[in-house]
């Protein structure tokens, strides 16, 4: 069975991560835990680009060797980064690895050989905060100088004789491609871009720098190195096994994994992604990717987060305050992906306030206070409510439909949207009211069952968006016993109604969302 394969961008480790990057690999992961729920076999990526002049003069400037300040960066960092973040990937890949250098000399030896790549001069501005060749329509003109739009930084005139790749021979096929496949780039916008882009006329591309040698050397001429990009983007292949012998353990993975379903990537790096990497993979007779996203820029004051805008935050700036299920849960939520969207502490906090902590949270803690007083702390006999049951169905159609869709905010809205139900539900039948009379315990027991059912399902549904706050919620309702651990459980599955057994012990638990403190 082929793997759903996703990746982020592998992020350069000239600093370390700010929200801009978790926002890409927290949206991979909860993409990845969805289709594991799916019960699909997944595999997820991400990992550090740690060649190329922007690292390297990092690294000087730091006055340690590149190969040092990648090390450090990545162990003291990207990866602790990632696992405060609650992010289950299956692979981390480093540029600087062996198993990926010499899968990159094998691959790119493999395209010179099939006449892809040839001996030319370059001439012309190059950004090396984008490690980018720039075209001269791309730039910027200030006082005379030419600067770059992302960085706003001047550019630098490289002259150099390189070895190039024929991308020119593979605008047409990418044409092609992407209006027989739309769904091959995403959003639309994005799309409509790079068919601008391609359409416009495509020069072929330097893959070679002569002038510094941090980097991977040209295997046939090792006074070069591998321009970065075309060194980073093989990443996502080199991973799973890229060159390997097919019979090989490394080539059964790339068989089980290849074509990727998804690369995640920011708007920014879109061309590399959408046009150089699939035209690498074309000229190597290899399927493309099947799903290119360029989501939007996390703005901060209408700038783009960035440690060289001076707007980079960093992840525990802001779960240290909110925690990290509401990170996670705010940035899927808040801003429709695929779009910029402003970060605004105010919005988080009323966020947090309204839908975590009133809605979601508080519905936790009533029910298990009123199962403790009416119930003796064990949930009573199955009850159904026809009303809830049928809107769990609509809602886990339509929550599975947009997450598998990359509409993040549409699938965390429905499943809210239901939330906010079964706490009406609540609300209307009153069952505090109902409990003071005897006569009425029947209907107060199966008020509260049905609570506790849906709270199973809700359970489920937000346990990739909010991993570990739904681990707590599904201890407190005795699930883990009864129905075995909330990562198992199948998204086709939770519609079905009943699976609470009578008996379960239901247990209070601290807060889930606990009030916020006062932020100076």
């Amino acid at each position: 069975m082929k793997s759903f394969y996703l990746t982020t961008p592998i992020y350069y480790v000239n600093d370390a991560p700010h929200i801009g990057h978790a926002y890409t690999t927290v949206a991979g992961d909860v993409l990845t835990r969805w289709h594991r729920q799916r019960g699909e076999s997944v595999w997820f990526l991400t990992g550090t680009d740690e060649h190329g002049q922007k690292v390297m003069r990092t690294a000087q400037e730091n006055g340690v060797p590149p190969q040092e300040w990648a090390d450090k960066l990545v162990e003291n960092a990207w990866k602790p980064n990632w696992q405060a973040l609650n992010i289950a990937n299956d692979d981390f890949i480093r540029t600087t690895e062996p198993r990926h250098m010499e899968r990159v000399q094998k691959f790119l030896t493999s395209l010179k050989d099939a006449g892809f790549i040839y001996e030319g001069n370059y001439e012309g501005p190059y950004c090396v905060g984008c490690e980018e060749f720039k075209l001269p329509g791309d730039l910027i003109d200030s006082d005379g100088a030419k600067l770059c739009p992302i960085h706003s930084k001047p550019v630098e005139d490289v002259k150099e004789t390189n070895w190039f790749f024929k991308l020119s021979a593979f605008a047409q096929p990418l044409i092609d491609h992407y209006k027989s496949n739309p769904e091959a780039c995403q959003p639309e916008s994005a799309r409509n871009e790079v068919l601008a882009f391609l359409e416009g006329g495509v020069t072929d591309l330097s893959i070679s720098r002569s002038t510094f040698d941090w980097g991977i050397p040209v295997p046939w001429d090792t006074n070069q190195v591998v321009y970065v990009w075309f060194d980073a983007l093989l990443n996502y292949a080199t991973a799973v096994g890229l060159t390997d012998d097919p019979e090989s353990e490394g080539g059964k993975k790339f068989a089980q994994t290849w074509p990727a379903d998804v690369h995640l990537v920011g708007k920014d790096i879109l061309r590399f992604h959408a046009v150089i990497w699939p035209a690498m993979l074309m000229a190597a007779g290899l399927a493309v990717p099947k799903k290119v996203f360029a989501h939007g820029w996390l703005l901060v004051g209408g700038e783009k987060m960035s440690k060289s805008k001076l707007t980079g935050i960093a992840p525990s700036d802001i779960t240290d305050h909110f925690g990290v299920d509401a990170f996670r849960y705010y940035f899927l939520r808040a801003i429709p992906f695929g779009t910029d969207g402003s970060f605004s502490w105010e919005d988080m906090s009323a966020r947090y306030t309204s839908e975590l902590a009133n809605d979601f949270g508080n519905l936790a803690s009533r029910l298990a206070a009123m199962v403790e007083k009416y119930c003796g702390g064990v949930l009573p006999a199955v009850a159904h409510d026809e009303s809830l049951s049928s809107a769990l169905k609509e809602c886990v159609d339509k929550a599975d439909t947009a997450i598998a869709a990359l509409d993040f905010q549409g699938g965390i809205n429905t499943i809210m949207d239901y939330c906010k139900r079964v706490n009406g539900y609540v609300t209307s039948t009153e069952p505090w009211i109902l409990a003071k009379d005897p006569a009425n315990q029947r209907a107060v027991e199966d008020i509260l069952y049905n609570t506790a059912e849906s709270l199973r399902a809700l359970s489920v549904l937000l346990h990739p968006v909010m991993p570990a706050t739904t681990e707590i919620l599904w201890e407190s309702l005795g699930a883990n016993d009864s129905l075995g651990a909330i990562g198992a459980q199948k998204i086709s599955e939770i519609a079905r109604w009943g699976q609470l057994p009578a008996g379960a012990a239901i247990t209070k638990t601290p807060v889930l969302f606990p009030r916020l403190e006062v932020k100076e």
